[in-house]
């Protein structure tokens, strides 16, 4: 029996019949990996999700930042932790959606590697246009971009924070249901590519609305439609694109994942645990300045979701032209 074998006996043991917080009592430490850099929503959202369940996990949590590589390094992390746990991960759109698609020696199997515990939040994407541009072009709705686009093949562009990234897969699926001639213009991230929005550089982007939220409020940007299949709670007025483009669904999300082998009976406390500090008004509250809205599920149900983005997201890379590296 090798060394994970050995924990995960020794875990699924220690489990049996115990179903109380009291279960962590005795571990020293809980850890968050996020596989990003501070201070952006994932990890403030990580943070805030730490402080809920402290007392619940009976120790303390540690939210640990291991950015890289798009959520590779961080992830890889992850999986080689040991599988007692003690050790969480935030897996994302990227990690667990685009990235395998994206990276020939991806240094983990999002399958294989790894447990889920819960979806976290999603945070829907928003399509968000320069407000002069759209002024002067008279576009306030998708129905009236799509009819410009159609008119003027290669005169619009749109931004994105890189080849490969969320806002340029959503562009070129929009491009493709659309049948539409839109020029790409990648940025070096996502602030960057806003930056240029806001300044007239291209003409739409499709955004994160965490980010894009103060410059729609501002009046910079136009908020022409939201890419979740319903309607955002957070901005209720703002359709969504699939009321114009039927089917088109794409968003952000982030979860809870343990390594590959952690006992299933931790898991379902985990579940427990954070499935009820999500559900908590405390959470709705602090998570909804971040546009945020949880949305805890089952270990089972969360898998599942995994599994669709994935063959979603397979899709979307192909369709982008986007090379793996």
């Amino acid at each position: 029996m090798d060394r994970r074998e050995l924990i995960q006996a020794a875990g699924a043991a220690a489990l049996t019949g115990l179903s109380s917080p009291a279960l962590w009592a005795q571990n020293p430490v809980t850890r968050i990996v996020v596989p990003f850099a501070a201070g952006g929503p994932i990890d403030v959202t990580a943070r805030i999700l730490a402080e809920l369940v402290r007392e619940e996990l009976g120790g303390p949590v540690i939210v640990e930042n291991r950015p890289g590589g798009g959520g590779n390094i961080g992830m890889s992390a992850v999986a080689r932790a040991a599988p007692d746990g003690l050790t969480l991960g935030i897996a994302t759109t990227a990690s667990h959606g685009i990235n395998p698609w994206l990276f020939n020696n991806l240094p983990y199997d999002p399958v294989k590697d790894f447990a889920p515990v819960t979806l976290m939040l999603r945070v829907p994407n928003v399509l968000v246009m320069n407000a002069e541009t759209a002024d002067r072009l008279n576009i306030r709705s998708v129905n009236d971009l799509i009819r410009h686009a159609r008119a003027n093949p290669g005169r619009l562009n749109y931004g994105s924070g890189g080849v490969g990234s969320a806002g340029h897969l959503a562009g070129e699926l929009f491009k493709r249901q659309t049948g539409t001639f839109i020029v790409h213009i990648p940025y070096n991230g996502g602030n960057p590519a806003q930056l240029a929005l806001v300044s007239g550089q291209v003409d739409f982007n499709f955004d994160n609305l965490a980010t894009a939220a103060a410059n729609i409020q501002a009046g910079r940007l136009r908020a022409l439609a939201v890419t979740t299949a319903e309607r955002s709670p957070l901005m209720p007025d703002v359709p969504t694109v699939a009321e114009a483009l039927p089917g088109f669904e794409i968003d952000t999300w982030w979860g809870l994942v343990v390594p590959a082998g952690t006992p299933s009976a931790r898991v379902d406390q985990l579940n427990q645990v954070f499935t009820t500090a999500l559900r908590s008004d405390e959470a709705r509250t602090r998570f909804a300045a971040l546009m945020a809205q949880p949305a805890p599920t089952t270990p089972a149900a969360f898998g599942e979701f995994l599994a669709r983005e994935r063959t979603k997201f397979e899709q979307a890379v192909r369709i982008s032209g986007a090379t793996p590296s």
